[in-house]
């Protein structure tokens, strides 16, 4: 008899189971297959004060910045000199980054668009207002809008640039001068700087040649 009892349990719940994985609720794992990217953001054109502007070029270093790596970023090194350029014509502050692994130093940035020895570099991980005096150094020279290129896309770009928008900063992604090893990639950090809750607000998609100092 008790066995019997067992049994009808061990049936009765292995049927309550099976109920339960058909009234499983639907998810994103159902559809993986079928989801459709959003329409492409706009690029809209920004005109930027020099004085309240920061340029930040984020972990442009050799580790990273190479055929091998990300190629896109090699690519891309002429057109960022040429934003590089107009920011420093215009006497606009520029930050250089890199990376705590692999080590890198102020003299690793790329050849193309080298820091001069005045313009400052900081090193940490994906956010590179971690455990740097980054904020302190934009706040103190009165910066109010950053403007973000570098790698990787949804890397340091994607983090440090929402955390510039968390503190307070306008941000403005120069979406041609932002490199990640597949192009996806590249798509879903433009994507999700441009619509996350309270970055929306505070970032602008733009091209390089689109900005104005």
């Amino acid at each position: 008899m008790k066995r019997t009892n067992l049994a009808l349990v061990f049936t009765l719940t292995a049927i309550v189971g099976l109920g339960a994985s058909h009234l499983r609720a639907d998810s994103v794992i159902d559809h993986w297959g079928n989801v459709k990217a959003p329409p492409v953001p706009e690029l809209k054109p920004v005109t930027v004060d020099p004085k309240t502007t920061a340029l930040l070029m984020l972990d442009f270093i050799k580790q990273l910045c190479n055929e091998q790596h990300l190629p896109h970023c090699v690519q891309r090194v002429p057109d960022v000199k040429k934003l590089l350029d107009r920011a420093r014509a215009a006497s606009a502050m520029v930050v250089y980054t890199g990376t705590l692994t692999p080590p890198s130093e102020k003299t690793d940035v790329v050849a193309g668009v080298a820091p001069t020895a005045s313009e400052p570099f900081v090193k940490s991980f994906l956010d590179k207002f971690l455990n740097t005096d980054l904020e302190k150094m934009l706040k103190d020279k009165g910066i109010t809008t950053v403007i973000v290129v570098g790698q990787v896309a949804q890397g340091a770009v994607l983090t440090t640039g929402s955390e510039a928008a968390q503190r307070g900063f306008k941000v403005i992604i120069a979406v041609d001068g932002v490199s990640a090893d597949d192009d996806y990639y590249e798509q879903y950090a433009a994507w999700q700087l441009s619509h996350a809750p309270l970055l929306a607000v505070r970032d602008t998609l733009t091209s390089i040649d689109m900005i104005k100092f």
